[in-house]
């Protein structure tokens, strides 16, 4: 799903890296985490390599002089990190996902390397301090805009397995549809650190499936899933649901890859797993686009990702597709989409969740 695109303003974490930039200038840096702006792209340093984890701004920084040095990818080579002597970090949102993306951090950049890490408060930076106070020194040495930037020094090595960090759970949906029985097997979902629907089955996705499969004539032909997050909405129609061909889209490498698990162990193949920010990176027309959309931009609300959906959606649906999207009930939706489809319903609603149905 669509994050915001990055502008040329600084955000308060890097506005904050900003004054200190003598400590940057002669270092050789590795800049990951949740980047938001395009600071690592003229950021005064000897060298600078960037690892993205989001699609969006993979995209954005690509296009500058340090692009070639720029990678999108779950984990970088080890080769990233030869000779590099500095890291910055940029906290994310998810205390889970910093652990895991830390921990790699930390196993592959060399001994005696200093480590920044900066982030707003609210995002939960002030956790780095109780995180890592074991293992090595940290401290802090500013505090401003409502964030906070970290010194690190660790004590010695660090292990790193991948496989430790893969969550999965199994869930079963929670009765028949149309009369007829359609999951003999549980669903097992893969998930890595930070992806949506790592732990559980939400509400409003399985509302949304259970939907679906109360109204299997709109599930024919090419489907998408947008924001596929732990590839749950896709891989139950995969299983459940001969005849198509799925594409599940994401921004987030994590997602992507948990996606990618989550079909191989259900034996899905009739899938593609994709990076795109919305529509950025698709060119296919669908018959049915279906999504979960996120409405939060950090604490508040935000239609940003779920308006720039809607709207470009149309021109990706084929001649009598449909667009079908779960969201929670108070969220004005039907308005939106009533701006931009011919025909929009209410397939199904609780008193939290609402399921949309947009034609054209």
């Amino acid at each position: 799903m669509a994050t915001p695109v990055i502008t040329s303003g600084l955000t308060p974490a890097s506005q904050i890296l900003e004054r200190h930039v003598a400590l940057f200038a002669d270092k050789k840096i590795v800049i990951s985490g949740d980047i938001q702006d395009s600071y690592p792209a003229f950021i005064q340093a000897e060298k600078v390599h960037i690892h993205c984890t989001q699609f969006h701004t993979y995209l954005a920084l690509k296009k500058s002089a340090r692009g070639e040095k720029t990678q999108f990818t779950l984990l970088p080579e080890p080769a990233f990190y030869q000779d590099m002597n500095t890291a910055i970090y940029y906290w994310p949102k998810n205390k889970s996902e910093a652990q895991f993306q830390l921990a790699y951090l930390l196993k592959n950049m060399p001994k005696q390397s200093d480590i920044f890490i900066v982030g707003e408060n609210g995002t939960g930076v002030k956790s780095a301090e109780t995180l890592l106070k074991d293992l090595g020194t940290i401290k802090k040495i500013d505090s401003a805009r409502r964030c906070g930037l970290y010194h690190f020094n660790a004590d010695g090595g660090f292990s790193f397995d991948l496989n430790a960090w893969w969550q999965d759970y199994q869930f079963t949906l929670s009765r028949d549809h149309n009369h007829e029985r359609t999951n003999h097997n549980p669903i097992i979902i893969k998930s890595l650190p930070g992806v949506f629907s790592a732990k559980k089955l939400d509400v409003g996705s399985e509302l949304l499936l259970t939907t679906l499969l109360d109204n299997r004539d709109l599930i024919k032909g090419d489907v998408l899933d947008m924001g596929c997050g732990a590839g749950v909405l896709g891989v139950v129609l995969g299983k459940l649901c001969d005849g198509i061909n799925l594409t599940l889209a994401d921004v987030s490498i994590a997602a992507l890859e948990s996606s990618k698990a989550t079909l191989a162990c259900n034996h899905v193949t009739n899938a593609k797993v994709v990076a795109s920010d919305v529509f950025s990176n698709l060119t296919d027309k669908y018959q049915l686009i279906i999504s979960n959309p996120p409405f939060h931009d950090g604490k508040q609300t935000s239609y940003v990702a779920v308006d720039t959906l809607i709207k470009q959606a149309k021109k990706h649906l084929k001649l009598n597709g449909h667009l079908c999207l779960v969201a929670n009930a108070f969220l004005p939706y039907q308005s939106i989409l009533a701006d931009t489809f011919k025909q929009v319903a209410v397939l199904a609603e609780t008193t939290k969740f609402k399921v949309y149905l947009a034609s054209h």
